[in-house]
This record gives structure tokens, C-alpha cells and sequence, in this order.
């Protein structure tokens, strides 16, 4: 049901017996594909979006708007880098976090989202792991990172430091 974009309720199965779906009032003994297909087009389930009704102008400012929030994030996200570290240990030290913080995090969004929505039912369920993903960078740069204007990023001198 995740992949029609359906909300859905999940039931413990019981031991011994198949696969129970209720559609509306259909009710279908054991996963047939093609007789759960059928039910949601008898009952108006549209499978995908009618194309004439899509606002194109609006679809694409919306998504030049996403692209902005992005470079907004990663042009600074150089230099900060850069200013965080010192000269000896610097692409190390930026290269690791940011490819593990990038590989996993959002590399596993798309397997933990789907797998959060199967559990739960919800299509939306999964937009709480890049939500709780944000917040969590935000709590945490706010509580350890420090100010680097005064610091000598060639030498890492922490007497420069107020």
C-alpha cells in the first residue's frame, strides 16, 4: 500500500492464516496484486496525478525556491568548514564528518523513511526522520560550536582565543 501513496493500518497477522486487506468493504484473503488494483479503481483510487490539473508555474517556483534553500546551506558550509579547523588536519577533518554525516544520513532517508511510513501506516510518517535529523544538527551546532573569528586557522593558536 506505501507504494500507491496510500495511509494504511497494519494488524498483527494471525499464526497459520494468510494475509488479510480490507479495501472500502472488499475483503481479500492473501496478497493478490492484481485483485487489490482492481478494488481501488472500483473504489475511485486514482493511480497517479491528472497531469492537466497540475499547476507547472507554481511546481517549478516551488522547486527554484528548494534550490535556493540548498545553495543557501552549502555555499556557506565551505568556509565554515574551512575556519573550523586547522591547517594540518583540515581535509580530514572536514572530508570525514561531512561524507559519513551526508553518506548516512542522507543516504538511509530514503530506506528509513519508507520503512517508518510501512510501519506505521501514515504516508507522511516519514518526514519526521529529516525533521528530527534538522533539529538535531541545529541543537548540537548550537550547543558545541564556537566562534572562529579570532582564531589563527593556520596555526590553531588558542591563545588568539578571547
Amino acid at each position: 500500500m506505501t507504494k500507491q501513496g496510500l495511509s494504511f493500518k497494519s494488524v498483527p497477522a494471525e499464526p497459520g492464516k494468510s494475509v488479510v486487506t480490507t479495501i472500502g468493504s472488499t475483503r481479500i484473503e492473501g496478497w493478490d496484486q492484481k485483485k487489490v488494483e482492481e478494488t481501488l479503481k472500483t473504489t475511485g483510487y486514482k493511480s497517479g496525478a491528472d497531469k492537466s490539473q497540475v499547476n507547472w508555474v507554481m511546481a517549478e517556483l516551488l522547486l527554484v525556491i528548494m534550490v535556493i534553500y540548498v545553495t543557501m546551506v552549502y555555499g556557506p558550509i565551505a568556509a565554515f568548514l574551512v575556519e573550523l579547523f586547522p591547517t594540518q588536519i583540515r581535509y580530514t577533518s572536514m572530508s570525514l564528518p561531512y561524507h559519513i554525516g551526508n553518506g548516512w544520513f542522507g543516504g538511509m532517508l530514503p530506506l528509513t523513511a519508507t520503512a517508518m511510513v510501512a510501519a506505521t501506516g501514515d504516508i507522511y510518517y516519514g518526514l519526521w526522520y529529516p525533521i528530527v535529523v534538522a533539529v538535531m544538527t541545529v541543537i548540537i551546532g548550537a550547543i558545541f560550536l564556537t566562534e572562529t573569528k579570532n582564531r589563527d586557522i593556520r596555526t590553531y593558536d588558542h591563545s588568539m582565543l578571547p
